[in-house]
């Protein structure tokens, strides 16, 4: 018996394999040219209240803008919020001074609640927009980001003249690792990284696993860099969080060289480790700010 090839059935099969594979590679080259804007969702000014007085009204806090520059020449913005009472000026051993970097979406300006409700730690709080976000100037990208935590931090300690020793390092989420690249270079008293995540890439493969790691240029290598924090370090996740994978925060706690606690926050979704978390999380800031950096 002679066989032959149905080159036309063998064409019709191949057809709707090719068209995948091209329509893959599409959307795969697609997001990596569009990457940052899959990773930074800010929200620009004026979007959220921006009057001060008004966002600190009854709270017992007192808010003011800071603008400072980056090293690159952007102009950045930021909120000191610090209580009216037992602040700097009125006790022998000043406030310890939380420097916040928040997540990938909004500004500053929609988390006014939480930084007022971390103020009354007692606490300053200098949370930061990076640029592009509320009031910032410029365009989000990694080395960006790097430089305005750099900036944040020098206005703290140049500008104010906050001793390094009296500033835990906080960030949330994609600001978790802003926060431990800025803790991995100075010498901070504490850091606390909330919700946030070991590396870019795994992120991606847990919301984009089609996309080959290699060819995303945003990293975030937070597990590396960790094991280089010399402070006190305090990671809290929940198992419920459906953005950041719990074994990610798991792997960040396991990662930190030196003193490193874990705080895990049952039943909370990614936007929800205050409002689960409630006084007991709070409790577990104000006990490991209070233990950072001693008084």
């Amino acid at each position: 018996m002679t066989w032959t090839l149905d080159l036309p059935k063998r064409r019709r099969w191949l057809r709707p394999l090719v068209s995948t594979a091209v329509l893959c590679v599409t959307i795969v080259l697609t997001m990596a040219w569009f990457e940052e804007s899959l990773i930074f969702f800010p929200d620009p000014y004026p979007s959220g209240e921006w009057d001060v007085a008004a966002v600190a009204a009854g709270s017992g806090s007192i808010v003011t803008d800071r603008f400072f520059t980056a090293e690159d020449g952007s102009r950045l913005h930021g909120w000191l919020c610090r209580p009216e009472r037992g602040g700097p000026q009125q006790s022998e051993s000043p406030l310890k001074t939380l420097l916040w970097f928040h997540g990938n979406a909004g500004n500053l300006a929609h988390r006014a609640d939480v930084m007022l409700l971390l103020s009354s730690l007692p606490a300053q709080v200098f949370i930061v927009d990076y640029r592009g976000y509320g009031r910032s100037e410029g365009r989000p990208t990694e080395k960006g980001l790097y430089l305005d935590a750099r900036a944040a931090w020098r206005h703290l300690t140049v500008d104010l003249g906050v001793p390094p020793k009296r500033i835990v390092i906080y960030g949330v989420s994609l600001g978790g690792a802003v926060a431990v690249d800025l803790a991995a270079e100075v010498d901070a008293a504490g850091l606390i990284v909330q919700s946030s995540f070991t590396s870019v890439p795994d992120m991606a493969r847990r919301h984009y696993p089609f996309v080959p790691g290699w060819l995303i240029r945003t990293r975030m290598e937070s597990e590396e860099k960790i094991a280089r924090v010399s402070c006190p370090v305090m990671v809290a996740h929940s198992p419920a969080d459906e953005i950041v994978p719990y074994e990610l925060g798991r792997r960040l706690y396991q990662a930190a060289g030196g003193e490193v606690r874990f705080v895990e926050i049952p039943g909370a979704a990614h936007n929800e480790t205050w409002l689960r978390g409630g006084h007991r999380y709070l409790d577990e800031v104000r006990s490991f700010v209070a233990y950072c950096g001693g008084g």
